[in-house]
């Protein structure tokens, strides 16, 4: 949204701040789609109040989820029903994952806050053979696509706060209250460096400022 007047910018973040709804979010059903079938294991890294993992559960048999932040693994645990399969830990996202492999490993709006090439190498060393890699990250814009792309999300953000919210004001979700920073790294950078970890790896610039990456280990 940089090529936004500043005017403009401040309007939206007052408009935001009103009317918040959760972008990662708006992603969880379609990383449920890239899940095939059943599965055994699930990891999600960085699960923060632990929506996507409690989703999760419904397509694997136990999950777990880390997060660095104690605050917001209490909330999750909180919030998960006490027979879900569902587990959390406050762990490292890069040195806390021990050596279980699992058969789906998550990661949503949390690696760029971690050094990419090393998350990526950590989260495919975790996956069981036939495993399944599903992040959606944010990108540093840069090129013309990349600005198109934001600009075109500003209606339909607009939308989807005015719907989520009834047209109302309305507190933050819990889901929203972990710390953010911005991308480092751009679209190209990162395709590049993912490339090379995992061969085969499908990325795609989505809206919302967002972007997906889908790997499956042989």
């Amino acid at each position: 949204m940089s090529l936004l007047p500043h005017r403009a910018l401040r309007a939206l973040d007052r408009f935001h701040a009103a009317r918040p709804w959760d972008h990662n979010a708006h992603f969880h059903r379609w990383i449920l789609r890239q899940i095939p079938g059943r599965v055994g294991s699930a990891l999600d890294v960085g699960c923060g109040s632990g929506d996507l993992a409690r989703l999760l559960a419904g397509r694997a048999e136990c999950v777990h989820g880390i997060d660095a932040d104690p605050e917001i693994t209490a909330r999750a645990r909180r919030l998960t029903p006490a027979a879900a399969p569902v587990t959390y830990a406050v762990a490292d996202a890069l040195t806390g994952l021990g050596d279980r492999s699992y058969d789906v490993v998550t990661c949503v709006a949390v690696v760029h806050h971690l050094p990419f090439t090393r998350a990526l190498e950590t989260f495919r060393d975790r996956l069981a053979p036939g495993g399944t890699l599903v992040i959606v990250g944010v990108a540093r814009e840069r090129t013309p696509v990349d600005h198109l792309l934001g600009i075109a999300s500003i209606p339909l953000d607009i939308v989807m706060a005015l719907l989520k919210n009834r047209g109302r004001t309305a507190p933050r979700p819990v889901s929203m209250t972990a710390r953010t920073r911005p991308a480092d790294l751009t679209f190209t950078e990162i395709a590049r460096e993912a490339r090379a970890v995992l061969p085969g790896v499908r990325l795609r610039r989505r809206l919302f400022w967002r972007y997906t990456l889908v790997w499956r280990r042989r």
